[in-house]
């Protein structure tokens, strides 16, 4: 069930609305483990934008690579909700007091063979952060708008054990968002855009 605010944009509401409406796929393959991750959501102007982190060159897989805060679940965590919001803090120093739960999304093979779980939330509030340096070197605030403009995108198609798959890279500023970022913001902006 996702948390109640009262000063929610429409946006937000209605999103809220769509995943607690929505059935998350459930993968079943043989994989090396679980993980979660924030898909933080705040308003820039008008707009909003994803809560991105760029990671170090310092941390074990995916270096230098654009990613949402999140990370793999340990046995000490109840539950892959807080692994994700854990992690969150771990990472970039969000507290939970400023995370709003809106709902948890589908799950995702990554390349490393772990089964990922997304948690979309509202970020409300002053926004207070504290990077790890030896796991972030960035934080970005990406608007929607960057993921919804096709002159942004650029699509390759890869053969991943035996399958060919597409692969989507959005730049921004830049930077290349892509990967498995890349295709969980596309699905997730399908659902937030469904009639």
């Amino acid at each position: 069930m996702p948390d109640k605010h009262p000063e929610w944009p429409a946006l937000i509401e209605s999103l809220a609305l769509r995943l607690q409406s929505h059935t998350p796929r459930r993968l079943d393959p043989e994989h090396s483990g679980r993980a979660a991750v924030l898909i933080p959501i705040l308003p820039q102007g008008e707009e909003f934008c994803f809560l991105l982190t760029q990671r170090t060159h310092k941390v074990e897989t995916h270096k230098g690579q654009i990613s949402f805060p999140g990370g793999i679940h340990e046995n000490s965590d109840h539950n892959l909700l807080e692994t994700a919001l854990r992690e969150t803090w771990e990472e970039i120093g969000l507290a939970r007091q400023a995370i709003h739960i809106l709902g948890e999304f589908d799950e995702y093979l990554s390349i490393t063979g772990l089964i990922v779980t997304p948690f979309a939330a509202w970020i409300g509030g002053p926004l207070k952060l504290a990077p790890n340096p030896d796991e972030v070197d960035a934080i970005l605030k990406v608007p929607f708008n960057i993921f919804q403009d096709s002159r942004y995108l650029r699509v390759e198609t890869r053969v991943r054990l035996g399958v060919e798959r597409k692969l989507y890279f959005y730049d921004f500023q830049g930077k290349e968002v892509w990967g498995l970022t890349a295709q969980i913001i596309r699905d997730f902006l399908r659902l937030a855009e469904q009639k």
